[in-house]
């Protein structure tokens, strides 16, 4: 589902997430489906609209169904940036918070950059998602807005990261010790 795309507004995306999930299992009989509502602007799944729209889809989802629901995360950031696992905890958070039972890896740099993917982001979602679990919504709900005004003023602007080669050792398939301080 594509947020501001034919489907229209917040309500109305989040009724085409929760129809389309409920079509893909009904059709390929699928054991999970992985969404991601994107933002049509920023191509992105960070964005506050998204984060809405992936919320009560899979809270809907959640409370009414046995299915399992996974999300993919798109950044506008790239590798070794701040903004990029900023962008990662806010929507490790809002999955976690929303019962999403898979949380799927993040494709840094909008997942078009070819090249520009590290297992570091996928570490700092896990250690996310586990801090998250079990915490009240008012409160994931407060440290979510909080990580908002952090990034979503930098969308025109976001760093453009470092490719795989360059934050990672290529021997030793070790994070460098940049990335290391940026994590």
């Amino acid at each position: 589902p594509i947020f501001g795309g034919y489907a229209g507004g917040l309500e109305e995306t989040a009724i085409v997430d929760v129809a389309s999930t409920l079509n893909a299992f009904v059709m390929t009989q699928a054991n999970y489906v992985l969404d991601g509502p994107v933002h049509v602007r920023w191509g992105i799944t960070t964005a506050r609209e998204a984060f809405a729209v992936a919320a009560h889809a899979a809270r809907a989802i959640d409370a009414n169904t046995d299915l399992m629901i996974a999300n993919q995360y798109y950044t506008m950031a790239g590798p070794c940036t701040v903004m990029c696992l900023l962008e990662t905890a806010a929507q490790a958070m809002v999955d976690t918070a929303s019962g999403r039972e898979l949380l799927s890896g993040v494709a840094a740099a909008k997942g078009v950059a070819t090249n520009f993917t590290t297992p570091m982001e996928a570490r700092f979602m896990a250690e996310v998602a586990r801090a998250t679990a079990g915490l009240e919504l008012d409160k994931v709900n407060e440290m979510v807005n909080k990580l908002l005004e952090m990034y979503e003023k930098d969308y025109k602007t976001a760093p453009a990261g470092k490719s795989f080669n360059d934050c990672y050792d290529l021997v030793t398939l070790t994070p460098t010790d940049e990335y290391i301080e940026v994590y």
